[in-house]
């Protein structure tokens, strides 16, 4: 989603729907509706890496091993980040914009169906996959062990690198995860619903937050990264608080002073010394 801003600060960017200069918010919303991660972004630019990261985020304090797909559009996927992805032990899963244009990627030397000859692009390189494998390999690990983020990461590796040694296997290796996805896309019609299902939910999510928050973000308020994190976290709280009560919200004051009893929970919320827990006050 978007919200509307100054156009002298350093996030905002022309939303292309709206107009307005704006400041993107991304935020990752479970089946089971609530958000679990959020972060400001930059419009106009890909989503697949600050996708990727919220699900880092959320996996690392988990002992159910967390997510295990990710449902994206168009804007949070390249083949890079598919590959990274799988690698990092969940599956990034597109709604692709211009699906019929989308090629079936088969390896040069594996025959086709007659009837997916048409449909079909014989240019992953199992060789360029398994040279580059190690270095493929030492990045993810980095991602995973927190020494780089994927934002980071596959920001890095667009499609301006190329020439990279990364950028080759990872490209190769995301095509061929994408290939099996739209198999599952286009066989499976319980998985396809579920997908779409799941991006509609953070549709409306994202109505509800318009609901809550009106007008610009003030520049005095935005210009620098934490004010804008502080934003977004306290947005994304503030949603959470109303889809753990109410299941519609046309009937929510969000124009109120909401009042929270935090003196009852002191003890837990703020760091008390030791020398008071001790005397017992």
């Amino acid at each position: 989603m978007s919200l509307d801003t100054s156009p002298h600060l350093f996030y905002a960017r022309v939303d292309p729907r709206r107009r307005p200069h704006a400041v993107g918010m991304y935020t990752h919303v479970l089946d089971q509706h609530g958000n679990v991660y959020n972060q400001p972004i930059v419009l106009n630019e890909r989503q697949a890496g600050v996708a990727i990261q919220g699900v880092i985020r959320h996996n690392e304090n988990r002992d159910d091993g967390g997510l295990l797909r990710l449902s994206v559009d168009t804007h949070g996927y390249t083949n890079v980040g598919m590959a990274v992805s799988k690698l990092l032990g969940f599956d990034l899963c597109p709604r692709l914009r211009n699906l019929s244009e989308r090629k079936l990627y088969l390896p040069r030397a594996m025959a086709a169906p007659e009837g997916l000859t048409a449909v079909v692009a014989h240019e992953i390189s199992i060789k360029a996959i398994r040279d580059g494998w190690k270095e493929l390999l030492r990045l993810v690990a980095s991602i995973h062990a927190g020494r780089v983020s994927a934002m980071v990461a596959v920001q890095r590796f667009g499609s301006v690198a190329q020439g990279d040694p990364v950028y080759r296997p990872a490209d190769h290796l995301g095509r061929l995860l994408r290939t099996l996805f739209l198999c599952d896309y286009f066989s499976n019609i319980e998985f396809r619903r579920e997908m779409h299902t799941l991006l509609n939910r953070g549709e409306s999510v994202y109505q509800l937050q318009h609901a809550i928050h009106t007008g610009k973000i003030a520049p005095e308020r935005g210009r620098r990264r934490d004010e804008i994190i502080a934003i977004s976290g306290s947005l994304t709280l503030l949603t959470n608080l109303v889809i753990a009560g109410p299941a519609h919200f046309t009937h929510v004051n969000f124009r109120g002073t909401p009042s929270f009893p935090i003196d009852l929970y002191r003890e837990m919320l703020l760091d008390v010394p030791l020398r008071r827990r001790i005397a017992g006050s």
